[in-house]
């Protein structure tokens, strides 16, 4: 038997047993928007492709749902002004977009409790504190600007920055606790939705490079700018529209066998064949397939380092939006609440009003502990702190817990651990044989968003367009 140069073992004979149904040029395991791209732009070139979703629907971590009679986004949900990709594909999929409500006065509930408005994006702290969070703004700004998000290994000081925690890092900046709390908010809880110990200071740069600047990331007027009519769950479902019966649901996928040739991927017992096949996938659920002759350990080692994490989007429909009655915008922060930032998230011609929230890591671990009415109970005393007993009461509660769904597992998506970014980066980004990987988990502009897979989408149909594709 020929040896496999992958991984240096013996090549074995495909997997037997199953019935070969269907060849194509390119099997694409994943109907989230990654998948969804790459299968259509490789459709628009020609390309005889074949999308298998193990869910028994396409969007992987978008989804819209009607609660009493009110469209609920379930995933996410927002498009900034950077989202380039993003956005020219709303544009060529005819999506209108509206903004986001923000008139009005922002609140910051304080380490005491106190409710303190502002306007703008400066928070009410003391002047020390205020000139601290800036002073640091800008040092991750300046280091975002030397990094190169497709390649953050490479960045001038990455294995300084990611040997060490970002709550080391942050401890080393200053010794204003308070502004270590709030910087940690927008690059932990917010969006890594991680604790800050558990993900490195290289990380986090990357998180603030990825949108251009660690400026964009706390202004929230610019990160939060606009939602798509609808939902943004529209843009899987219309590109799934265009696909057409080149998607398949419910279709698991158990094995992928390589050869030099193609693969041959079973899916509830049947064999397809092709040249190619891209892995739609968050790199911690490519393990669930089992894929021979095996990744190599390098691969493997990559995966074990990502893990999700873990925040519960809580949404909260009222009579009416009771906070603008008093000239608040609906916006709120608070490092030290069980909910650390809140939005008006009124749907376009709405007239109720609605809250969004979000609770993450380690308070998500807390919540889930709880039973359906303690954690409705202390989400709702929470969202009081902001906006008063009028939060308590709302006519719709609507939870999105992630971590929950084995097919997902959390959100908003994975990141590696401290460390691993320098040592496994590169390899999620190489292909296997006729094997290639991709999701937003690993992009560099707009990492961890529906930007991002819209870029990975379209780089894995242009990779794959550019080399010769055989099937056999």
């Amino acid at each position: 038997m020929p040896a496999d140069p992958a991984s240096g073992h013996l090549r074995v004979p495909r997997r037997e047993g199953g019935q070969l149904m269907s060849t194509h040029d390119t099997v694409i395991v994943g109907g989230g928007v990654t998948g969804l791209m790459a299968a259509w732009r490789l459709a628009q070139a020609g390309q005889d492709v074949v999308v298998l979703e193990a869910r028994d629907r396409v969007g992987g971590r978008l989804r819209s749902e009607e609660h009493d009679g009110s469209l609920f986004e379930i995933g996410g949900q927002w498009v900034s002004p950077d989202q380039e990709a993003l956005i020219a594909l709303l544009v060529e999929l005819d999506l209108e977009t509206y903004s986001r409500h923000r008139e009005g006065e922002s609140l910051y509930v304080d380490r005491a409790g106190v409710a303190r408005r502002f306007t703008g994006e400066d928070l009410p702290v003391d002047a020390q504190t205020a000139k601290e969070i800036d002073r640091i703004i800008g040092v991750i700004d300046e280091l975002a600007g030397l990094m190169d998000p497709d390649r953050p290994w490479e960045h001038p000081q990455a294995d300084l920055l990611d040997r060490v925690s970002f709550a080391h890092w942050l401890d080393g900046q200053t010794d204003d606790q308070e502004a270590r709390d709030n910087i940690a908010l927008y690059l932990g809880p917010a969006m890594l939705t991680k604790p800050t110990w558990s993900f490195s200071a290289l990380t986090a740069v990357l998180m603030s490079a990825s949108a251009s600047s660690f400026t964009n990331l706390v202004d929230a007027d610019f990160i939060l700018d606009k939602r798509v009519v609808g939902g943004l769950a529209s843009v899987p479902a219309a590109l799934a529209a265009r696909l057409g019966d080149k998607i398949r649901l419910s279709a698991d996928v158990t094995h992928v066998d390589w050869d030099e040739s193609g693969a041959t991927v079973t899916v509830d017992g049947e064999q397809v064949r092709a040249g190619n096949v891209v892995l739609a996938l968050p790199p911690t659920h490519v393990r669930r397939i089992r894929i021979w002759p095996e990744l190599p350990a390098e691969h493997r080692h990559a995966r074990e380092h990502q893990s999700f994490g873990l925040v519960i989007k809580v949404q909260a429909e009222y009579d009416t939006p009771f906070w603008r009655e008093s000239g608040l915008s609906g916006t709120g922060f608070a490092p030290y609440q069980l909910v650390h930032e809140v939005y008006d998230n009124t749907p376009d011609g709405s007239t109720t009003g609605h809250l969004v929230g979000f609770v993450s890591d380690v308070n998500a671990d807390a919540m889930g502990r709880l039973s359906d009415d303690e954690r409705r109970a202390q989400i709702l005393a929470s969202l009081a702190a902001y906006f008063g007993d009028a939060g308590l009461t709302p006519r719709t509660y609507v939870e999105s817990d992630w971590q929950h769904h084995e097919l997902t597992g959390g959100a908003y998506a994975t990141s590696f651990d401290v460390g691993s970014l320098t040592r496994y980066g590169h390899a999620l980004h190489e292909p296997v044989g006729p094997i290639r990987f991709g999701s937003s988990d690993i992009a560099g502009l707009g990492f961890q968003h529906v930007d991002g897979a819209v870029r990975m989408g379209t780089r894995l149909a242009e990779q794959i367009l550019a080399q010769p594709t055989s099937v056999q």
